[in-house]
């Protein structure tokens, strides 16, 4: 007995000479997850009680169910966390402001901490305290790191937000202790997430890297063994080769941070990237991959063991309890939502034995998507508008999501474009329309040709007009010739004269017409575009060109980028007999060329 007791005082004595023994400590990660509660691919297709018997990949069933499997058979410590844009995307936060389903839904699934990305202040500040509001008083939610935001001194619109903050319902920081060791977080939204949040307004935002070194010295000053950074930022390959991009600058140029759980680019990193020691990992988009990172930890010193993204796919038996949590929202919002404007959540609209895709992250310019959408644009405008448009547009940023083969339903034409609100209680920004002058025309096209060089999600697809031009002459030179192609097959020359006062209609969603608006400043003052009215009139205040759709009913009708595809998408042929449209193999290919070199 003796002997027992000193071989036992022998060793913890020799522990506490040489240091804590090895501690494991898993992190599972996720980012940019948009609201996709539901797998996708199509959604008709989603089985997350069943596996093996579909190509879905995603849902918030299966990655609970990854979360409570890790937690059960990992060793250590194992944290959730998320790096922002959580909401967004799908039809699900039409709700969110009377239910704040998704955070409750979020604590359900085990998460320990997420963090605003500029997504989340899409309906401004106001609706997002809404979200958090609801969702405190409906149940439980992770915590909520505000990142760098700043908070208006003089301006009331986000007072309700702030409250959120002194009350410590949301926060700057967070520190955790699990397992003796002491986990510090802090959140950033980076440069370019900040210009993407335009309607955070009259929240702003602290400088990036000064804000990161004043957290990391305050949790160093709390004892934080580990410090990790849900960086709203991310990462990109740049065209040497080498990874680059603001949380490769933010790990270069702020010491004392551990790990950057990396989000915004929607970037797959199958492996971290290291640099100055400091991991930066990153999952890609929608919840398709869940990452885990393996560390061990002991005398201070943090190593990595392991890293892998594991997939969210039909391999993976859904949580019941988050399916049937899901299934009921889904079913409220098929009341509430979509049955007012003569919709169904499930059923059929559309097939395509074919991909559409093309965003700002891919192949843009080889898009299919794009040219389908400004099609069915200016096909919905010209069918159901009395005055009609001439151009339709859309840009490369509002196209949020591909389609995918298969039976395609309401919920996924509108995860194509998933942006903004109208004044009514339809989800998705408003189509307007403005009238410009020939000049001012071949002003707007020649800066966009410019503008998504810098800007990917400036990239535009056109329907309605033939553009000739040659890129080798000067700024404002390149076009020589617009033609108007009119729903009855005549074509108009687009005369560019200063005296030529012929206006022609553009439409577009309300947020994209809004760029109009600063041509000015991105020709530094050389170009001014005037938005007007049918009569010629200067537009000010563009909400007042929003489209009525429907002038027989009281009120302004709003017409929506996805509704119009809907719409476009319903008029077309049921090619295999089973009564479904089937979507025109002319866009199997992105065969449309808006802009034609001009023949020397």
């Amino acid at each position: 007995m003796k002997k027992t007791i000193f071989l036992i005082f022998w060793f913890v004595s020799f522990i506490t000479l040489n240091g804590q023994t090895e501690k494991k400590i898993t992190i599972l990660h996720t980012n940019d997850l948009h609201s996709h509660l539901i797998g996708f691919g199509p959604e008709s297709s989603y089985t997350p009680l069943t596996v093996n018997d579909d190509k879905t990949v995603g849902g918030f069933a299966r990655i609970a169910s990854i979360i409570e499997s890790e937690k059960n058979s990992n060793t250590g410590t194992t944290l959730v966390v998320d790096a922002g844009d959580f909401l967004m995307g799908t039809l699900f936060p039409s709700l969110e402001k009377e239910t704040g389903f998704q955070l409750r839904l979020m604590k359900a699934m085990q998460y320990d901490v997420t963090c605003f990305g500029n997504h989340e202040f899409d309906y401004g500040p106001d609706w997002l305290a809404s979200v958090i509001n609801s969702a405190k008083r409906n149940g439980e939610i992770p915590s909520v790191l505000i990142g760098n935001t700043r908070f208006s001194k003089r301006d009331v619109k986000d007072d309700a937000l702030e409250k959120l903050f002194s009350e410590d319902i949301i926060s700057r920081k967070l520190v955790l202790t699990r397992d003796g060791i002491k986990f510090g977080f802090f959140s950033i939204l980076g440069k370019d997430a900040v210009k993407d949040a335009p309607h955070a307004a009259p929240v702003s935002f602290y400088k990036q890297s000064s804000y990161a070194r004043k957290m990391v010295k305050e949790l160093r000053e709390e004892n934080c063994d580990i410090i990790i950074c849900l960086s709203h930022s991310g990462v990109t390959k740049e065209k040497n080769g080498e990874w680059g991009g603001e949380d490769v600058e933010l790990a270069k140029g702020v010491k004392g941070i551990n790990i950057i759980i990396s989000g915004h680019t929607h970037t797959k990193l199958d492996q971290p990237v290291i640099v100055n020691g400091i991991p930066i990992v990153q999952t890609g988009e929608y919840g398709q991959y869940v990452g885990r990172l393996s560390l061990s930890y002991s005398n201070g010193n943090m190593k990595i063991d392991d890293y892998k993204l594991i997939p969210v796919d039909d391999k993976i038996m859904g949580n019941k309890k988050i399916s049937q949590l899901i299934e009921e929202q889904k079913n409220r919002i098929t009341t509430e939502v979509l049955k007012p404007i003569g919709l169904d959540y499930d059923k059929p609209v559309a097939e395509s034995d074919f991909f559409l895709e093309g965003n700002e992250t891919g192949n843009f310019m080889a898009s299919n998507l794009g040219p389908l959408v400004a099609d069915a644009i200016y096909h919905y405008v010209n069918s159901y508008n009395a005055e009609g448009t001439d151009v339709s547009m859309v840009a490369a940023g509002m196209l949020r999501d591909r389609i995918v083969p298969g039976i395609l339903t309401a919920p996924d034409i509108f995860r194509v474009m998933s942006l903004g609100s109208g004044k009514d209680n339809v989800p998705g920004y408003a189509l307007s329309r403005i009238y410009v002058t020939g000049r001012e025309l071949k002003s707007i096209l020649e800066i966009l040709q410019v503008a998504y060089k810098s800007s990917p999600d400036e990239y535009c697809y056109y329907s309605g007009l033939r553009v000739q031009y040659d890129p080798d002459r000067g700024l404002m030179k390149k076009i020589n010739k617009i033609e108007i192609i009119h729903p009855d097959g005549r074509v108009i020359n687009v005369g560019f004269s200063r005296k030529n006062s012929t206006l022609y209609s553009v439409t577009a969603s309300s947020y994209m017409l809004e760029f109009i608006g600063i041509i000015k400043k991105m020709s530094f003052g050389l170009i001014n575009v005037v938005p007007k009215d049918g009569a010629g009139n200067k537009v000010k205040d563009m909400s007042t060109m929003v489209i009525d759709m429907d002038k027989n009913r009281e009120g302004v009708q709003e017409g929506k980028e996805w509704l119009a595809l809907l719409e476009y998408l319903g008029s077309m042929k049921d090619i295999n007999g089973n009564g479904i449209p089937d979507i025109d193999k002319q866009y199997a290919v992105p065969l449309k060329c808006f802009f034609t070199l001009k023949t020397r």
